[in-house]
């Protein structure tokens, strides 16, 4: 499929940010607030994303819900040994989602969602020391996935639906660490693209053995993203037969995004209380190079090796009053970076997101959803060891120390 190239950085940048690999997650505020547990949580629209299965269980005919979040990065490379210090300038993200539910009958419900799971901006300083890795990524994508839950029983049902994907990505670096044109200026690779689009899929299963304890799992499948055609320039290379020319050309590449698997739990306790688990596998396997061939002969291959991952969430939620609902949660979220693999393009170690939040019913059909999230990476001195110039391998080592704040803000509609 044409275009898919850098959803690479796509998926590269934006879990610069987030999550194992290149994922943002941040798909529901009310699910956000509580670790961003939702397979077996029935409370909105938001399960079109998390478990279509759950959405013939919500009571109300209509379900509509809509937030976005503010997402603020900060990372900061370091390197002792030469003394040197940068930090990315990355404007706020601002990941969207809406999500709507219909229920025809009984047993059968629809949905429809659009979101962004990848939407993110990086920039390293320019000419820094990694700048022959990446220098910075822009990039936006949207899904919009369409459902349909079916009720089996009382207390078991199924959902699930196709996934389209499409959106753009801006990407650059150097070419490697010292080549310059005559006026001194860093020979540099702008690769852009847009109309990006694809196809994948997603089903679901819930069970309810009582009225308070259900159990939730959903699968995600892997997207193979294929470029073919794009455009790549090259610029400031020197005059030389040894160099490419500069000008624009086309490239290719393929990348996966890979498959996921959730299970969970939820228990309501009493009236008052609910609260939830999802353990959430990432099967990062897939991802073992991010090769690029050039249309003017050029070639750039970029071993990754990533491994399998997991994600562990925990979430609670207390209704204070009729009108004031508070959340909380917790999640461990496991690198799928091997040693020596580890990119300036996704400075990302283990980290830790502390998450919470609130709901406010404005009346019996209007609520206002509001949620926060601080993820604390690891400070981690890793380094890639597979960038090779001249024939040989040189390696780029420093300590990375990366944080991320979100605020968010939605609305949840029923009627």
């Amino acid at each position: 499929m044409k275009k898919l190239l850098l959803l690479v950085v796509l998926v590269l940048a934006s879990y610069t940010t987030f999550a194992g690999g290149y994922r943002v997650g941040v798909q529901g505020q009310r699910a956000i607030a509580m670790g961003h547990t939702g397979v077996a949580v029935v409370d909105n629209a938001e399960l079109v994303f998390f478990n279509p299965a759950g959405l013939v269980y919500l009571e109300n005919k209509l379900n509509v819900s809509a937030g976005a979040s503010g997402i603020f990065t900060d990372v900061i490379y370091q390197n002792e040994e030469f003394g040197t210090s940068f930090q990315t300038d990355s404007s706020v993200g601002t990941p969207l989602n809406l999500y709507g539910s219909y229920q025809v009958n009984d047993w059968m419900a629809v949905g429809l969602g659009v979101y962004t799971p990848y939407g993110s901006e990086v920039s390293w300083p320019t000419d820094w020391s990694g700048s022959h890795l990446v220098n910075n990524i822009d990039l936006a994508a949207i899904f919009v996935q369409p459902v349909v839950s079916f009720k089996i029983s009382d207390h078991f049902s199924i959902g699930g639906g196709p996934i389209y994907v499409t959106g753009s990505v801006n990407f650059n670096r150097n070419a490697n660490r010292t080549t310059t044109d005559l006026e001194g200026n860093r020979a540099n690779i702008t690769v852009d693209d847009s109309g990006v689009t694809n196809w994948g899929w997603s089903v679901g299963a819930m069970f309810s053995p009582t009225d308070n304890f259900r159990v939730g799992f959903n699968y995600r499948s892997e997207i193979i993203l294929e470029a073919e055609g794009g455009e790549a320039t090259f610029a400031n290379f020197p005059n030389s037969p040894a160099a490419p020319a500069n000008g624009t050309t086309t490239f290719s590449a393929e990348l996966p995004l890979p498959a996921e698997l959730t299970i969970g739990v939820s228990y309501q306790y009493g009236e008052k209380w609910t609260f939830a688990f999802d353990y959430n596998r990432q099967f990062w396997d897939v991802y073992e190079s991010l090769d690029l061939q050039f249309g003017n002969g050029a070639t750039s291959i970029n071993p990754r090796n990533y491994k399998n991952s997991s994600v562990y969430r925990f979430g609670a939620e207390y209704k204070a009053t009729d009108k004031i609902s508070l959340r909380a949660g917790y999640y461990r979220d496991e690198s799928p970076v091997q040693p020596g693999y580890f990119a300036p393009e996704t400075p990302r170690n283990d980290s830790d997101g502390f998450t919470g939040g609130l709901s406010f019913a404005i009346n019996s059909k209007l609520a206002i959803d509001a949620s926060f999230f601080y993820l604390r990476f690891e400070e981690v001195n890793a380094s890639y060891d597979y960038y090779e110039e001249n024939g040989q391998q040189v390696p780029f080592e420093g300590t990375y120390k990366s944080s991320a704040f979100a605020p968010g803000l939605g609305l949840t509609y029923k009627l």
